[in-house]
């Protein structure tokens, strides 16, 4: 016997005999909740995107230079989902010089890129989207720590690359229940009013 839940629908026969399912929700998401937070890979760097060079790298960064948020400061948007087991489905936006661009992923010459558009993340989602990712923990073991697998790439992750002297962000397939260090972030806050690391 399996201990997995099973989802029991109630059902009505109409009068034409055909079957009618009660309460079923549609694969739509809605947006539930926005946390404000800094992204800081394996070595404490944070995430920092400058879109002026069509770049997102992780960096070294002074307490003065985090205060001014230039890129740095990230709104995570959380959405409910009709499909938990997934993880929890989010997307990312950053505010760089009063303008809005938010995180999605386009495949370019037979790879998978991570941009950053300029524009907002809508509330709602009607269907799949480029622009959400499943939050996991990233081990078991490691609550504080996450990984975010990208929604229409089962095994992508969000990671970063050593390319020169910067750490790039990057979208990277790694097998499954592999630990790599590159995919792992933790959620920061930059202000004192908010809890930290959700």
């Amino acid at each position: 016997m399996s201990d997995e839940e099973i989802l029991v629908l109630a059902v009505e026969l109409g009068k034409d005999f055909c079957l009618y399912f009660d309460e079923l929700e549609c694969d739509a998401l809605c947006k539930e909740k926005i946390l404000h937070r800094v992204l800081r890979n394996v070595h404490s760097q944070l995430l920092v995107v400058r879109p002026d060079l069509n770049l997102a790298a992780f960096e070294d960064v002074t307490d003065q230079e985090m205060q001014s948020g230039k890129g740095m400061h990230f709104s995570i948007h959380y959405y409910k989902t009709t499909t938990p087991l997934a993880g929890m489905p989010v997307a990312f936006s950053v505010q760089v010089e009063n303008k809005s661009y938010y995180m999605c992923c386009e495949r370019e010459g037979g790879e998978m890129i991570v941009r950053f558009k300029e524009g907002e993340v809508p509330k709602e989602i009607p269907g799949e989207s480029n622009i959400i990712f499943f939050k996991k923990t990233f081990t078991p073991y490691s609550s504080m720590a996450f990984k975010f697998e990208y929604s229409l790439e089962r095994g992508m992750f969000l990671a970063f690359e050593q390319e020169g002297c910067l750490r790039k962000l990057i979208l990277k397939k790694v097998p499954k229940d592999e630990v790599d260090e590159t995919m792992k972030m933790s959620l920061s806050t930059f202000t004192q009013n908010e809890n930290h690391n959700l």
